[in-house]
């Protein structure tokens, strides 16, 4: 076990509230799933994993060297969502000059639509609420699941990206842009 499992281990227990997981073992309806479920930093270690959670959900992943350009960058907060130890989701996001920026929030096909997408996205609006005062994020058209959660939480769609991502036979497919309003919320 590498020292920053250990650490992991050691800050989950002094900060995880132990009743719950009690609770959802002994009476499995009496807690929410999202309350089980951990956020950390990502770690180089963690790629091979994240990769394929990347590669499942998308026909043009990124590659691991963007991954790793982003656990290098100061202005990149990278973030894994586990549950009992498993990666199930990570996210993306860049803080600078006031903005926040998602770049990337991904779940596991297995645990779709069982809020760890949502969980992700509420703490990245909690981590960009710090330093920023909007958060924007970029969807392609076609991710429908993905656009409702934004817009449940309160993004509002502003514009268009033409041609922005890759698609099929070297075709582009556009990109939807959102935005939340940071100061507003607080």
């Amino acid at each position: 076990m590498s020292i920053w499992k250990l650490i992991d281990k050691v800050k989950s227990f002094v900060i995880y509230d132990a009743d719950k997981e009690f609770y959802a073992k002994v009476f499995p309806d009496s807690v929410e799933r999202k309350d089980l479920m951990r956020i950390r930093r990502m770690r180089q270690e963690d790629l091979p994993e994240v990769l394929a959670i990347e590669g499942e959900n998308y026909k043009f992943p990124w590659s691991e060297g963007i991954f790793t350009d982003c656990l290098k960058s100061v202005n990149y907060t990278c973030l894994i969502c586990e549950e009992m130890d498993v990666i199930v989701g990570f996210s993306i996001v860049s803080i600078m000059a006031g903005e926040a920026h998602i770049m990337n929030i991904c779940v596991a096909p297995s645990v779709h639509k069982q809020g760890v997408g949502s969980k992700l996205l509420e703490h990245m609006i909690v981590l960009a609420t710090k330093k920023a005062e909007t958060i924007f994020l970029e969807v392609r058209p076609s991710n429908k699941a993905a656009i409702s959660l934004y817009e449940k939480r309160g993004f509002n769609e502003i514009g268009v990206r033409k041609g922005y991502y890759p698609a099929e036979n070297g075709f582009k497919e556009d990109a939807v842009m959102f935005a939340l309003e940071l100061i507003s919320l607080f």
